[in-house]
């Protein structure tokens, strides 16, 4: 990274750096689970889950990959082993070991409304500290959101077709 953009982070930066490694683990988890899920799924509407889960996976995957970018930008170094992304993760990993369509849907909400939380409390903590990691928690906690709606409107599909 320039000098120019470092100054800019200043005393900030090994805050910066720890919460983007924790994000950085909490995508990888979370492309995991829906990627894991879309292939365990069973049920009513299973295609349609599927279909929503890869989507989310390929989108969680984008997002560490955002989120790498950044860190080693700012001259950090993104947690290089799986085996650490849980002591790192915020939000955790929730295996799809019941496969119900219902189950899976509810485990991802679940997952999608920490990532709302994790996003924005990096945005209201880093502020304008640090515009450019500001701008992609943005960008991410706009995709979380959608994810969230996504998966809520599949379950509510799930209540009405479950109710026939």
């Amino acid at each position: 990274m320039g000098t120019r953009g470092r100054e800019i982070v200043g005393e900030n930066l090994p805050r910066i750096l720890e919460l983007l490694n924790k994000a950085f683990a909490d995508e990888w988890l979370a492309y995991y689970q829906y990627w894991i899920g879309a292939k365990v799924v069973q049920g009513p509407m299973k295609d349609a889950v599927i279909a929503e889960l890869l989507q989310h996976a390929a989108d969680e995957l984008r997002h560490a990959d955002m989120v790498t970018a950044r860190i080693i930008q700012l001259g950090g170094t993104p947690v290089t082993s799986p085996a650490e992304w849980l002591k790192w993760s915020n939000c955790g990993y929730d295996a799809p070991d019941d496969p119900f369509v219902q189950k899976i849907l509810q485990q991802n909400i679940s997952g999608e409304q920490c990532a709302i939380n994790v996003y924005n409390s990096i945005i209201q903590e880093i502020g304008m500290k640090d515009p450019v990691t500001y701008n992609l928690a943005v960008q991410i906690l706009q995709d979380e959101v959608e994810h969230e709606e996504d998966l809520q409107a599949l379950l509510e599909d799930l209540g009405v077709f479950l109710k026939k």
